[in-house]
């Protein structure tokens, strides 16, 4: 999901003057009582008033409905906090958030079928012959009547939906067989059978077949790093990402479930430094810098040390930087001691030394849908995925934050992972199905650059190029507690205005609370977990 769920700095500096910071975030005039949440961090009731909450500014498209006034005056704020971008203006329908966490993927480095299929859009380039001509159309040059007759075929079968999933299996199986006669066949009729403006299945089976066509042709993994290299145009991007930001709740879930285990462990501490590896655009802070601020015993000194991959561009030059002034700039305008560090650098090639761990300083790491990318025994002896959980673990941490997609890709078989991805992403395209209409070329672009990209990597790509290696909560536990970590219990009162929130998005969002663990889904889908670590 969602470098979906992805880091993405900010290159306009403008962004972040402080006349921005006072639209669009009036904290003076915030309707919720940031002092009294941390009066509420104990088990006694609380006022849905007083909460953290995360804001960012602005307004929300999003309407509460169905629930008391108080509730709806606290997730009325908390739509506002969420969904809107940080401060500029000029952006406002344009900017994202995705710590989100998968990186960028550029227009002209879709397949030729995707971008036919959407060239109404104003984003829309011509694809990059040297690498991605090697995907065949998927249905962007097939007629109507051509799709049209091969879903009456699969209707007249039984339901069309089951039957093009039984399919693209099918394909897949094939492909894994190296039976290639049975899977070009079988390909021909998936072709005329998907449709990146079609039901969700069909949109999702689009990019499925893209994967398999580049795992058959080994360009997979070179069509991975191409698209790693290049980006979309900064604002086109923050558009693609604000729009999945505002109509999913999945990182604003994340965020707010880390920020409130962050405020609780740190709640009676002078010095708190947070260690953020996956920065993105610094939006998860925005929210937490202004509730330490406002605490009853007065702001804590708080440092934030970014760390984002040097791949992209946003971890690049002036880019990183302005996140931190951005930071600071709002630090600056709530009375709170600030400091920002930024490392350009992988997760696994963070070391103690470049993080400045000062003694007296309460040490807060967050892994926001991030830790899943650092490889771990299956590709690597060295396990670095467990090698970095020992690393924060010898810093002494006072919590850990865990967001990750629930999600068993990483060390499954190839047909087994085919079948995961396509059952955990007919979910996540289900549910902006419920939000977004099917003919909107905003919707096209949100799959294409925030989602395809993550799906081609699970299908076509092996080894350490393949670096969509999802785990699920059971897992991450285990490793947790090998390194060391035991359980730090989420907020239940945070937990409480995160299931507030998802009513006001569709009933058929669940939340599910086990042994201080949270878990977002879609109907009978677990989609993201959320925990912390001490």
């Amino acid at each position: 999901m969602p470098e979906t769920f992805t880091a993405y700095g900010d290159s306009q500096e403008q962004h972040i003057s402080t006349d921005n910071l006072s639209e669009a975030t009036p904290f003076s005039n915030s309707s919720l009582d940031y002092n009294n949440y941390f009066q509420q961090l104990s088990p006694s009731p609380v006022n849905p008033q007083d909460s953290l909450l995360l804001r960012s500014g602005g307004p929300s498209n999003l309407q509460i409905a169905n629930h008391n006034q108080n509730i709806k005056q606290a997730l009325q704020e908390l739509e506002t906090a969420l969904m809107a971008p940080d401060f500029d203006e000029e952006v406002t329908t344009s900017e994202p958030s995705l710590g989100e966490n998968k990186r960028p993927q550029t227009p002209g480095q879709q397949s030729r079928s995707w971008n036919q299929e959407s060239q109404g859009s104003s984003h829309s380039h011509q694809p990059e012959s040297s690498y991605i001509s090697q995907f065949r159309n998927s249905g962007g040059e097939l007629c109507i009547e051509r799709r049209q007759k091969a879903m009456e075929e699969l209707t007249l079968k039984g339901n069309p939906s089951n039957n093009l999933k039984n399919l693209l299996i099918a394909c897949a199986r094939a492909l894994f067989e190296n039976k290639l006669a049975e899977f070009e066949r079988l390909v021909e009729r998936a072709r005329v059978a998907v449709s990146i403006s079609g039901e969700p299945i069909q949109r999702l089976g689009a990019y499925l077949v893209e994967g398999l066509v580049a795992r058959k042709e080994s360009s997979g993994t070179h069509i991975y790093q191409a698209l790693n290299r290049k980006e979309p145009e900064c604002k086109d991007l923050l558009s693609y990402m604000h729009i999945l930001y505002e109509i999913c709740p999945y990182l604003k879930f994340g965020y707010m479930a880390a920020n409130g285990a962050i405020a609780e462990a740190c709640r009676n501490d002078d010095s708190i430094h947070i260690i953020d590896f996956q920065i993105s655009r610094g939006t998860q802070w925005m929210t937490l810098l202004q509730a330490l601020a406002a605490r009853p015993g007065g702001a804590p000194r708080v440092r934030i040390t970014g760390i984002d991959d040097p791949v992209s561009k946003y971890a690049r030059g002036d880019c990183i930087a302005a996140i931190g002034r951005r930071l600071a700039a709002i630090s600056e305008k709530f009375n709170l001691p600030f400091e920002f560090h930024s490392i350009s650098a992988f997760a696994p090639e963070v070391t103690r030394d470049m993080l400045d761990v000062r003694p007296g300083e309460a040490l807060a790491v967050n892994f926001p849908l991030q830790l899943h990318h650092t490889p771990d025994e299956s590709v690597d002896v060295s396990n670095l995925r467990d090698k970095l959980l020992r690393m924060v673990k010898s810093l002494s941490p006072k919590v850990v934050t865990l967001v990750e997609q629930e999600s068993n890709t990483n060390t499954e078989p190839f047909v087994p992972r085919f079948i995961e991805t396509l059952d955990y992403y007919l979910a996540m395209f289900e549910s902006i199905d419920e939000v977004m209409p099917r003919d909107r070329k905003e919707r096209i672009n949100v799959e294409q650059h925030c989602l395809a990209r993550d799906i081609v990597n699970i299908i076509a790509c092996e080894g350490k190029e393949r670096v969509e290696r999802h785990e699920l909560l059971g897992k991450w536990r285990l490793r947790f507690m090998m390194a060391g970590f035991r359980q730090f219990p989420l907020n239940s009162y945070v937990n409480s205005v995160i299931r507030g929130l998802l009513r006001s998005y569709s009933e058929h969002f669940t939340l599910f609370e086990t042994n201080g663990v949270m878990l977002l889904g879609w109907k009978e889908r677990n989609l993201i977990s959320a925990s912390a670590w001490h």
